[in-house]
């Protein structure tokens, strides 16, 4: 399990593949918080969206996380810590006008893909429009 990195993991790798294929230029374990300190998996800053890639074991999914049975306490901790975190890290970007989107490690690449790139034009879109300060100059 400590072999397993923070960042790079093979489903974060291919679904960076297929948004560059598209077209879609992002940053890469990208600071969205500062203190404390929490990155993104996938981020467009000028969007303000933040993409997290979460593995099943570490973050406790539902359908494919599993409790070990050697050092129980410890590995129920670690995973209940990280999925507070997330919670935390979801709560203080939003109020700070970030998109938030988690995807499981398991999710089809494809499908993660469909719907990154409908939130980014969606995102893009609403930048496009003016705002209701512009509109009463005109």
């Amino acid at each position: 399990m400590s072999a397993t990195g923070q960042r790079d993991t093979p489903p974060e790798l291919e679904i960076r593949r297929r948004l560059f294929k598209k077209g879609l230029r992002y940053r890469v374990d990208y600071p969205v918080i500062a203190k404390p300190r929490r990155r993104g998996d996938i981020v467009f800053p000028r969007l303000k969206l933040a993409i997290f890639v979460d593995g099943c074991f570490w973050h406790g999914c539902p359908i494919h996380g599993t409790w070990p049975k050697s050092n129980a306490d410890f590995w129920r901790k670690k995973i209940e810590t990280n999925q507070a975190r997330d919670i935390d890290t979801n709560e203080r970007l939003r109020e700070q006008g970030w998109l938030v989107l988690r995807f499981w490690e398991h999710e089809s690449p494809d499908e993660v893909v469909d719907r990154i790139i409908d939130v980014v034009e969606v995102r893009k879109s609403e930048l496009a429009r003016p705002t209701d300060l512009e509109r009463e100059r005109d």
